[in-house]
């Protein structure tokens, strides 16, 4: 059956057009014939005309206009009816227009002048041509509603699934762009640590044994809170259900930056620090300023081969918070770790999205500078949602 069905919606439009042309000639050798006392002059010019009025039907769909004309003069000229009807049919489904109107109206003129001759007959011809020629335009009208209005309903759903498919997409993207960012921030810090203390180890070879026990220690446990990060990320990836994956990672905090600072200490890096904040931080802005704090030490760690580096952080209600980190030139070139390129993107793209602003570039001395902007109003106090840390659940 759906072989049936396929071949008959390939040939469908083919055999339409042999049933019309073969149903027209039909009534046109019947006209013809009916004529008493046996074929007359007239009798071969119906059955001519008709002919061709009837093969014209081939083409209706590539020139329905002019296929309906040709029946319109058929009618006119010979009184044949079931091929004019059969365009006027045709034309209504493709076209709904002036065209339709103008031969619609030749068409009824035409039926009403080919009984001119019968007083009677015209009257008749008066009165039911518009039912027999508006009936054949009606029928053909609501079949090219009919279809232009499936076209349009598939031609919608066909629209509203591609646009679906696109914002999964999308969604994809973004959640994949995401992940990346947190993975990133959580991770990017702790193992430029790790590098730190092993390069330190590398470059003194000659250290005395409390110094190695003391830098593996440190390694140690950078590597474990760094497993502990990852642990807590992909557990709050496998059960994520916050509203925009907003703990997705654990939620650092304004008061966070002192231990953050420590580990760089630790690691052998000179840095001062600077920080006066009120305790009422919000969440969401306490924890864009750990990670501009965060992104800027792990670039002098990666980059800048613990060269000595001054955070300040600085910041009151209505004034917004301003961070600014500052290392001197790197005393060694070279990098500990290669860059993946997405720290200062990211971190410029939560700065804004926040609707503060980030600069970045050389100073004058050869070092580098990262410095952030970050609004903090009464109304973003009041409208940013509290987050709660996976540990606090």
């Amino acid at each position: 059956m759906r072989r049936w069905y396929a071949w008959w919606v390939r040939h469908a439009p083919r055999l339409r057009d042999i049933l019309y042309v073969g149903f027209s000639l039909l009534t046109i050798v019947l006209q013809a014939a009916s004529g008493p006392g046996g074929w007359h002059p007239k009798d071969w010019w119906v059955l001519a005309a008709g002919i061709v009025a009837s093969v014209a039907l081939f083409w209706r769909r590539r020139f329905p206009v002019t296929v309906t004309a040709i029946t319109v003069l058929a009618m006119l000229t010979a009184a044949i009816f079931v091929p004019m009807g059969l365009a006027l049919l045709t034309l209504s489904i493709r076209r709904r227009d002036y065209a339709l109107a103008i031969l619609g109206v030749a068409a009824y003129a035409a039926y009403v002048l080919n009984s001119w001759g019968n007083r009677n007959q015209i009257w008749v011809s008066t009165f039911t041509g518009p039912f027999l020629v508006g009936t054949w335009i009606a029928i053909g009208a609501y079949v090219g509603a009919r279809r232009d209005l499936m076209a349009s309903l598939r031609d919608r759903a066909e629209r509203a699934e591609a646009e679906r498919e696109l914002r999964s997409e999308q969604a994809r993207l973004g959640e994949r762009s995401r992940i990346a960012q947190e993975m990133h921030d959580v991770l990017a810090h702790k193992v430029s640590l790790i590098a730190l203390h092993a390069g330190g180890l590398e470059v003194n070879p000659a250290v005395g044994a409390e110094k190695v026990e003391g830098s593996a220690r440190l390694i140690r446990e950078t590597a474990r809170q760094a497993m502990e990060d990852l642990r807590e990320v992909l557990g709050v990836l496998r059960t994520d259900v916050s509203v925009a994956g907003a703990d997705l990672a654990p939620v650092p905090r304004a008061s966070d930056l002192e231990r953050l600072i420590s580990a760089s200490r630790d690691a052998g890096v000179t840095v001062g620090y600077d920080g006066a904040l009120p305790d009422d931080v919000p969440v969401a802005l306490g924890r864009t300023v750990y990670r501009v704090v965060q992104e800027s030490l792990t670039n002098v760690h990666k980059h800048a081969r613990g060269a000595a580096t001054d955070v300040q952080v600085h910041g009151s209600r209505g004034r917004g918070v301003t961070v600014r980190v500052t290392n001197v030139r790197p005393v060694a070139a070279g990098s500990l770790l290669p860059g993946a390129g997405a720290g200062l993107v990211g971190l410029r793209e939560r700065v804004e999205l926040n609707g503060g602003r980030l600069s970045t570039g050389p100073t004058t001395d050869g070092g580098w500078r990262v410095e952030a902007w970050i609004p903090w109003d009464d109304h973003r106090q009041d409208s940013e949602p509290v987050l709660v840390d996976e540990g606090e659940r």
